[in-house]
């Protein structure tokens, strides 16, 4: 039997890997699980992903991409004449007020790479490129600053369940902003 070219196929297994850590957590995930919730061959997921390490930098890099896209579409971040504080306060009450699951798988294979020293690098990179990007508005240090009040805030609401503030993301970042 001739071999299909599917060349969708690694993306569908990324999506499908997301779909199980979304409804069974990181321990659910398995080649087997992937490959069902795929609908593809077992070794095709074994194929792509030696390891359920390497699908799951795959799956991590991918959800950073949803919130890249978001920090994107306000491209008025990089403004010198758009208020920082109110529009971190802005992304973050759009990030977290996306589909809940998504945020929170987000959130957990985030976290994962304190167990997992594979996705470490991936982790940074978000964090990295969001500090980047913030860097172009202020400096390196404050932009850290930034980025780790952005993964607190959001990870207490996250876990609270209480509503998210703007108002007081909006303060919080002002504090920490030089001028604002």
């Amino acid at each position: 039997m001739a071999r299909r070219y599917d060349p969708e196929r690694r993306r569908r297994i990324i999506d499908a890997a997301i779909r199980v850590v979304g409804r069974s957590g990181i321990a659910g995930l398995s080649h087997r699980s992937v490959a069902a919730e795929a609908d593809v061959p077992l070794g095709s997921t074994t194929y792509h992903f030696k390891t359920l390490d390497e699908l799951l930098v795959a799956a991590l890099r991918q959800a950073n991409e949803g919130f890249a896209r978001a920090v994107a579409l306000r491209g008025g971040l990089g403004d010198p004449g758009t208020d920082l504080a109110a529009g971190l306060a802005g992304l973050l009450g759009e990030w977290l007020a996306g589909e809940r699951t998504g945020v929170e798988l987000e959130y957990e294979l985030y976290l994962a790479a304190l167990r997992r020293p594979a996705l470490r690098p991936v982790a940074a990179e978000w964090c990295e490129g969001v500090t980047d990007l913030l860097s172009r508005r202020t400096d390196p240090v404050t932009a850290r600053a930034l980025v780790a009040l952005m993964d607190g805030i959001g990870l207490q609401t996250l876990l609270t369940g209480t509503p998210y503030d703007e108002e007081y993301a909006r303060e919080m970042f002002g504090r920490i902003l030089p001028g604002e």
